[in-house]
């Protein structure tokens, strides 16, 4: 079991003949990925070689993807000017799932296509996010499929470099999902989302849920954790170090007062039951813990 995606996910690639399309494409087939198509207009009809004599056919639009392969789920590296048009039209073909990585979207094109979104049946994670993994089942993005393995935690992470370091630092236990949501100031899957998801999913164990500063997503998180999740969480938040006041280079990172400091996330996180780290490696290490206290049972 995995939140998301599965290894009956069907993956195909908007943007998939671009340099960074071809680049990811390639790794998340080694890495076990079923990408059964792409999306280009410019070059419909013809098939790409990847190596081990892997061929992925390119279809004209997400609707004729869908048709032809079954796909749910849709990988967008299209450049940030043209992600609103590629996200509405994966959103107008029905597809369940949609994995934005494309960074410097504009705020505005995001607050659309996901306002644009509501309803309509499909899930947006990102943009600016590596996209998430079930390790040993599917990868849909850019996270290394190399770093861990199955297992039962659950990870959230507004850091996509941090979610590398949390998996790699927990590779002995592994993970049922990782999810980079991305620190864009507006994004589409929230911590909210996926520690509900991670709750309902009874091969999760525990979660770790990886902030950054600036905002209010870790406050209504823990918010949310107080009243919702049973499972244990650990927790993390980016920017201890940072100085107030100052805005820092991630988007999502602006610091006003004492709203959005990690220090006022960390004591919001410990106020509901969560264990927090200091730095990455003792969030891995409060992990840890819980984990060797579950497998003692």
């Amino acid at each position: 079991m995995a939140i998301f995606l599965t290894e009956n996910s069907k993956v195909i690639v908007q943007g998939m003949t671009g340099s960074e399309g071809m680049k990811h494409t390639a790794r998340m087939l080694a890495s076990g990925t079923n990408v059964v198509g792409g999306v280009n207009p410019k070059k419909a009809g013809t098939t790409v070689d990847f190596p081990e004599g892997k061929q992925v056919p390119v279809f004209g639009g997400v609707k004729e993807a869908m048709d032809a392969t079954g796909a749910d789920v849709t990988v967008i590296f299209v450049p940030a000017a043209f992600t609103k048009a590629a996200v509405v039209e994966a959103v107008d073909a029905g597809i369940p799932l949609a994995v934005v990585i494309t960074e410097g979207v504009a705020v505005r094109d995001t607050a659309e296509f996901f306002n644009y979104s509501l309803g309509k049946g499909t899930r947006i994670i990102g943009p600016n996010c590596p996209g998430l993994i079930s390790p040993g089942k599917s990868n849909a993005g850019i996270i290394p499929a190399d770093i861990t393995g199955p297992g039962r935690i659950g990870l959230v992470s507004k850091s996509g470099t941090l979610t590398y370091q949390m998996m790699f630092e927990l590779n002995d236990f592994g993970f049922s999902t990782g999810v980079g949501i991305g620190g864009d100031p507006i994004i589409g899957t929230t911590h909210i989302d996926c520690l509900q998801a991670f709750q309902d999913d009874p091969d999760t164990d525990a979660i770790v849920m990886i902030g950054e500063i600036g905002g209010d997503a870790e406050e209504r998180a823990a918010a949310y954790i107080k009243e919702h999740i049973t499972k244990p969480v650990v927790g993390y938040v980016a920017g201890f170090t940072a100085p107030e006041g100052k805005t820092m280079g991630h988007a999502g990172a602006i610091v006003s007062g004492s709203s959005g400091t990690a220090q006022a996330k960390k004591e919001a996180l410990e106020a509901a039951g969560v264990k927090v780290g200091k730095t990455p490696s003792e969030t891995a290490a409060l992990m840890r813990e819980i984990m060797q206290g579950i497998a003692a049972k």
